[in-house]
């Protein structure tokens, strides 16, 4: 098995370590706008939005802010289209597959926070991976 080297963020000169906060949480909106605005489908937005979500995670570890809470799927999101929501899962489910042993190796702890039970079983499975 190979590894991919890890990004490393050096913590810029004009923050101070002690100043930061050990808990950061992001709302994961306007993907789908980002991508629009660009002419692309909404998907490549929500693609583009994980790898965001990855490079704040490599970020917090980095600089020493021990929590990152991303909210990402909310209850209206299921009102979208069907092709949009059923993507959304498929990527949920496909991220967690290729990079769960990357972010244990990490030292990444994940939590799933909400009410999962609407899921599709395979994300399901892989949000209880623990």
């Amino acid at each position: 098995m190979t590894t991919k080297p890890v990004a490393h963020y050096v913590l810029p000169t004009d923050l101070k370590p002690e100043r930061l906060p050990h808990h950061v949480a992001v709302i994961m909106d306007g993907n789908g706008r980002w991508a629009k605005r660009r002419g692309l489908p909404r998907i490549m937005g929500h693609r583009r939005g994980v790898d965001t979500l990855k490079t704040l995670l490599r970020c917090c570890r980095d600089w020493g802010i021990g929590a990152l809470t991303a909210y990402a799927f909310s209850t209206e999101n299921w009102g979208r289209p069907i092709e949009e929501v059923d993507f959304l899962m498929t990527l949920f489910e496909r991220v967690l597959r290729q990079e769960l042993m990357e972010m244990m190796a990490e030292n990444v702890r994940i939590r799933f926070v909400g009410n999962l039970a609407a899921l599709p079983p395979p994300c399901r499975k892989k949000f209880s991976w623990r």
